[in-house]
């Protein structure tokens, strides 16, 4: 599912940390999340969108990697920027199957993680939100 993004960075994201969530508008219940990493928004769809009680787990299914030019639409239910929540880069989070982040969007903040609990072709990853005192 990569996408490699030659030199291109989206203007206002030179940090490399946006992160987007992005609504169906044709499925109510089916969100986007997408985390800019290495250039790219790599993406994972979300059947009932994140929540923000840490007891929930929501399924999350790897989607192809977006181009930074296509995170803007009238979808866009949050966006942000995150911080890397540990020592590792990213995308040794992702390959290993762990990634941990804080959201600073306009309606999400606080820390989550995702846990890849399935690989291959239907890559499935459980999103949680940490237990941050965070809404």
């Amino acid at each position: 599912m990569p996408l490699r993004l030659r030199g291109r960075k989206r203007p206002g994201s030179e940090t490399g940390t946006l992160f987007v969530i992005q609504r169906d508008p044709a499925r109510e219940d089916h969100y986007a999340l997408r985390l800019e990493i290495d250039g790219v928004l790599v993406s994972w769809a979300i059947s009932s969108g994140p929540s923000t009680n840490p007891r929930d787990r929501r399924m999350a299914r790897r989607t192809e990697d977006q181009r930074l030019d296509g995170a803007v639409g009238v979808a866009d239910w949050d966006r942000g920027t995150y911080i890397n929540g540990t020592q590792r880069e990213m995308r040794d989070g992702l390959a290993r199957g762990h990634l941990s982040f804080w959201l600073h969007g306009e309606k999400l903040s606080g820390g989550f993680t995702l846990t890849r609990i399935r690989e291959g072709n239907d890559e499935t990853w459980l999103l949680m939100k940490r237990d941050d005192g965070q809404p």
